[in-house]
């Protein structure tokens, strides 16, 4: 009977052991994914901030583009 107690334990201390390596590689993992998505947010943001100045610089070329012509004239 002692044998198998021991024996149970032992693989039950193994079980652990692997969960807690797994576990381990799981939080690492989660870690590089949050420092990849904080990276992919500030990309979009950067980018959406040059979006938004790109048709603001547009939209004033294109009001001051008539006056140009009207000028001209």
């Amino acid at each position: 009977m002692r044998d198998l107690i021991d024996s149970r334990l032992t693989e039950l201390r193994a079980e652990l052991d692997a969960g807690h390596r797994l576990q381990a590689e799981l939080d690492a993992r989660q870690a590089e994914l949050r420092q990849s998505m904080l990276r992919i947010s500030g990309a979009i943001q950067v980018l959406g901030e040059l979006a938004t100045a790109h048709d603001a610089r547009d939209a004033a070329r294109a009001e001051a583009t008539p006056l140009r012509r009207v000028a001209e004239q």
